[in-house]
């Protein structure tokens, strides 16, 4: 399983994308421009250039004629895919860390940092209003009083946001008034990233703790714990097999102290229902940043710390394969 290595980006990637298709694959890092490929070759598309600071997320609408991306130049910007402009920007008081359109496209999310006695803050934006769309207004802000959200997605369509927080804990939020439907506390450290099943039915977390959890969406109940021994920064459910990936290793401040091996710097892949771990992939020589499945799950991708992203297409053999129990 050789993987396509793209190296479009100068720093650590801090994200990864597949739009709704799987023919493009999105990527940002903190090197302040985000790039596009296609995902059969690894052939770049473009770029998209405006951003000032370390860009924290990105993502894409149903039909990929728009991009939305949030930086720690205090900005959320959204682009023309086709011509790579830059057609919004909305000005914020602290860096954006996570953004995503609604399914709908109608409308989009995005949340700010905690920092310079500013709070956190989960902004609903209407694309169709003019001063929404330039950053006079919000059609709904949410204040997050408590730790700040790290990783988000929206939860039953457009009715409500999902959010992960630093301080371990998941809720559920109401986008039309605001009001915190629910919240548990899923890790005792840092979730790092949140991602859906293919039907949206659950949701994978990836914590600091060193575990990724699996979750029912509409309950928020802990179904699945997959464990490891250094930090998880992202985890993806496949569309195809009970199958998960995870992605992590040491902390990037302490990579130097340490060899590739002994950082263990592995995607990882665990059954979904099992628990147990049955492969490995060996590539990146840094901490894996983000992962995600193709959509048609024949393949997946990854992106580390070390500015490449890498993309696997999996052997014949892998889909042979069944865990003996």
């Amino acid at each position: 399983m050789k993987p396509l290595m793209l190296h479009g980006h100068e720093r650590a990637i801090t994200q990864i994308k597949y739009n709704r298709e799987g023919d493009l694959l999105f990527s940002c890092a903190k090197d302040h421009t985000p790039n596009v490929y296609y995902s059969l070759n690894g052939e770049r598309l473009g770029n998209f250039i405006g951003h000032s600071g370390a860009v924290w997320c990105i993502d894409v609408n149903w039909d990929s004629t728009r991009v939305i991306s949030g930086a720690g130049d205090n900005t959320c910007r959204v682009w023309d895919l086709e011509r790579g402009v830059n057609i919004n920007t909305i000005t914020t008081s602290t860096a954006v860390r996570t953004c995503m359109f609604s399914f709908s496209a109608r409308m989009l999310m995005y949340s700010t940092d905690k920092s310079m006695g500013r709070f956190c803050e989960i902004h609903i934006v209407d694309t169709r209003d003019k001063r929404q769309m330039e950053g006079s207004d919000s059609a709904m802000v949410i204040p997050v009083n408590s730790s700040k959200v790290t990783s988000a997605q929206w939860w039953h369509y457009d009715d409500g946001i999902l959010s992960a927080h630093e301080d371990g804990t998941i809720a559920i939020w109401d986008v039309k008034t605001g009001e915190c439907l629910k919240r548990v506390k899923g890790h005792n450290h840092n979730i790092n990233d949140l991602q859906y099943n293919k039907d949206y039915s659950l949701f994978i977390t990836a914590s600091k703790d060193t575990t990724a959890k699996l979750f029912d969406a509409d309950t928020l109940e802990h179904l699945k714990t997959y464990k490891t021994e250094r930090p998880v920064n992202s985890a993806a459910i496949s569309p195809i097999r009970e199958h998960v990936v995870l992605g992590g290793g040491q902390e990037a401040m302490d990579v130097t102290t340490s060899s590739v091996k002994a950082g263990k710097f592995d995607a990882r892949f665990f059954h979904l229902i099992f628990e147990d771990e049955f492969g490995k992939v060996k590539d990146h020589f840094g901490p894996i940043n983000s992962v995600a499945f193709h959509p048609d799950g024949k393949s997946y991708s990854s992106g580390g710390e070390d500015g490449y992203v890498r993309v696997h297409n999996f052997d014949p053999s892998y889909f042979e394969f069944q865990l003996e129990f």
